[in-house]
């Protein structure tokens, strides 16, 4: 589970928040005016989240190609993720 903080904490705290995401793993959650709207992983994280993107992009590719007998364009895979 992520920490939540204010941005402004994150503006105040900035070096303290990387060691942590860095030297402990943790996640952090920034919110403006109480919305969440970004967070500070680290670096594997990002890694994995890519990687997995990255496999789900292949799935919808393989996908495509398989229901138009091999042929698609990538007008069709863009709108088919963004259903």
């Amino acid at each position: 589970m992520a920490d939540t903080v204010s941005a402004t904490e994150a503006r105040a705290n900035f070096q303290e928040l990387i060691n942590r995401v860095e030297y402990k793993g943790d996640r952090i959650v920034i919110e403006r005016h109480g919305k969440a709207v970004v967070a500070i992983v680290g670096l594997e994280d990002l890694k994995r989240l890519e990687a997995l993107e990255d496999f789900i992009d292949s799935e919808q590719l393989r996908h495509a190609v398989a229901q138009n007998d091999g042929f698609v364009t990538l007008e069709s895979i863009i709108n088919s993720r963004n259903e």
